[in-house]
């Protein structure tokens, strides 16, 4: 499997699970759990703008973000498409970019001044990482207030995805 193969994979997977926890926060009430929720959206903004600060990284540009994170506490709806809108500008660079390219290291600088350096797979890599390490924390706030989750995992989306795979096939032994 191509480097570009397996992060495709991982960004649809990503793009799938960044809209269900969004959906699950837009459709939860404002006035319950307020602070769970405020903490919650911000999480998922900070997975944003991240998200939005690599994509600068990978193609170049200034991102013009001085955190890692807005003052503002964007409202579900309008985080959910923002987030829409910079999933599928990952997956329309991956379609883009070549493997040659993928492998190359590009330098940047963080929010916080220090510089770094990174070959663009591993950049793609930390987006589709970082996110799930905040889903999962989204994920234990929703818990510890009892609104249930999106259940977030790779297997789960493959399944959904792809209902054939749920077939019952007979694999050939692996060879030791």
């Amino acid at each position: 499997m191509s480097a570009s193969t397996l992060l495709r994979s991982l960004l649809v997977y990503q793009a799938w699970a960044n809209d269900e926890l969004l959906e699950k926060l837009t459709g939860m009430d404002p006035r319950r759990n307020q602070k769970e929720r405020r903490a919650a959206l911000r999480l998922m903004n900070h997975i944003h703008i991240v998200s939005r600060i690599f994509a600068a990284h990978l193609v170049g540009v200034s991102h013009g973000y001085t955190s890692d994170n807005t003052g503002e506490t964007p409202e579900p709806a309008e985080l959910r498409a923002a987030t829409a809108e910079v999933d599928r500008w990952y997956l329309d660079y991956l379609a883009s970019v070549s493997e040659q390219k993928l492998a190359e290291p590009a330098a940047f600088t963080f929010t916080d001044g220090d510089k770094g350096c990174m070959t663009r797979q591993e950049m793609l890599t930390h987006v589709v990482l970082h996110g799930s390490y905040h889903r999962g924390e989204v994920g234990r706030m929703l818990a510890g207030i009892a609104v249930a989750p999106p259940w977030d995992t790779s297997a789960v989306h493959l399944h959904r995805a792809e209902p054939s795979r749920r077939l019952q096939v007979k694999l050939e032994p692996l060879d030791a």
